[in-house]
């Protein structure tokens, strides 16, 4: 019988900025605030299993990507909702009183997508280890270039 204990789930994972290799580690330093330096502010490890989360120069430039398809995403959403509920007309400003309310929707998510999309690109690099208490985590300090680390 295994001693393993249950952990979170893939997505929990990745919606809660946990650590993908062990789930439990958190990524941030500080809870979401509305101070950007703050909120992207990861540590260098993870503080349960010692997984880097800088796992080379500019490895987190893709998460804009990630980031994009996100709101773009989230903005197909409010559209649909809004028709459905509101409805959209030429007749009358409804699709603008929508544009305004998606903007200023997203910038209040803003924060949050940003950690969000940081925690599912390093989950696509980082696999699971169920065992990562016997497993030592890969090393990516061949990677890192310590005059270029936060050079972005």
């Amino acid at each position: 019988m295994s001693d393993k204990k249950e952990n979170r789930g893939y997505l929990a994972s990745a919606l809660t900025c946990h650590c993908p290799r062990c789930r439990e580690g958190k990524l941030f330093k500080h809870p979401l605030s509305l101070s950007f330096k703050k909120n992207l502010e990861m540590y260098k490890s993870c503080p349960v299993c010692g997984q880097m989360t800088e796992i080379e120069v500019g490895f987190y430039y893709g998460t804009s990507y990630v980031s994009y398809a996100m709101t773009v995403a989230l903005s197909v959403a409010t559209l649909v909702a809004w028709w459905v509920i509101i409805g959209l007309s030429t007749e009358d400003n409804r699709f603008f009183y929508w544009m305004g309310f998606n903007a200023a929707f997203l910038i209040i998510l803003q924060p949050w997508l940003m950690r969000l999309s940081r925690s599912l690109w390093i989950s696509w690099f980082v696999k699971f280890d169920p065992y990562w208490k016997e497993n030592q985590p890969e090393d990516f300090s061949e990677r890192l270039n310590a005059d270029q680390a936060g050079n972005w």
